[in-house]
């Protein structure tokens, strides 16, 4: 249909003809903000609000696990799914629910500020805002964003049609092309905190860091990717487990 309009599908599956997909490597964010939640927490219990169980929210959740524990081993990530992307009296429950557990550093992939009101309201150490900056949501709790940028993707595509070298293709950027980008930090952040979390950005960007690189395990002890090789672009949608550290 539509033979001569061309179509971008947002975080689409297939292509054709005319239409063409893009994403954003979210989870190299989600790695960066482990890193700081498993620098600060105080209880080693972190948690993870999510939309929907499905790869992409599962790529996150590993990451940020990943991140977390790559600078301390003993955080674990405790995961509520709230089968929405937005639904503040759910999220909202969720994270009363895991501080009442112990939880005192929340993320989400879930589109509203609601588990960080919650946070600001309980007093634990914060949490993070998804797809843009909600500090103004809440000041005292909130650590950072993971910022989604499509303007380079757009422009891009639009200067193809009006150059007219449109193609059927896929695209998929993260911190190096500028659709991931790690909002301003919490002055409550410690320096050598946030001098990690800048570590670890520039080295995704420079591809010195892989956030999924082995070794891995998963929840059962069993290893999934061994030391020196790590998950790839094409792997990523066919991970059906949880790393260790993940209660899910």
């Amino acid at each position: 249909m539509f033979p001569d309009v061309k179509f971008e599908w947002a975080t689409g599956n297939k292509t054709g003809p005319n239409v063409s997909i893009y994403n954003a490597k979210f989870h190299e964010g989600r790695y960066v903000v482990g890193i700081i939640s498993g620098l600060m927490t105080k209880t080693n219990k972190l948690a993870y609000i999510g939309s929907f169980p499905i790869p992409e929210v599962r790529m996150g959740i590993n990451a940020y696990a990943a991140g977390a524990r790559s600078v301390n081993p003993n955080a674990t990530v405790q995961v509520v799914y709230v089968d929405s992307w937005f639904d503040p009296a759910k999220e909202a429950d969720a994270a009363r629910a895991l501080i009442d557990q112990g939880v005192d550093v929340i993320t989400q992939h879930t589109d509203g500020p609601a588990a960080l009101q919650v946070a600001e309201e309980r007093g634990i150490v914060g949490g993070f805002g998804q797809g843009a900056d909600m500090s103004a949501f809440a000041p005292k709790s909130h650590l950072t964003s993971i910022i989604d940028v499509w303007g380079p993707y757009y422009t891009k595509a639009v200067k193809s049609i009006i150059d007219g070298n449109w193609a059927e293709g896929s695209s998929w950027e993260g911190i190096a092309g500028g659709e991931v980008v790690i909002g301003p930090y919490n002055p409550k952040i410690p320096a050598d905190v946030v001098a990690k979390a800048e570590e670890a950005k520039a080295a995704i960007a420079a591809g010195t860091l892989h956030p999924f690189a082995g070794p891995i395990k998963d929840t059962t002890g069993a290893e999934r990717v061994a030391a020196g090789d790590f998950i790839d672009d094409g792997e990523f949608w066919g991970v059906d487990y949880y790393f260790e550290g993940v209660i899910a």
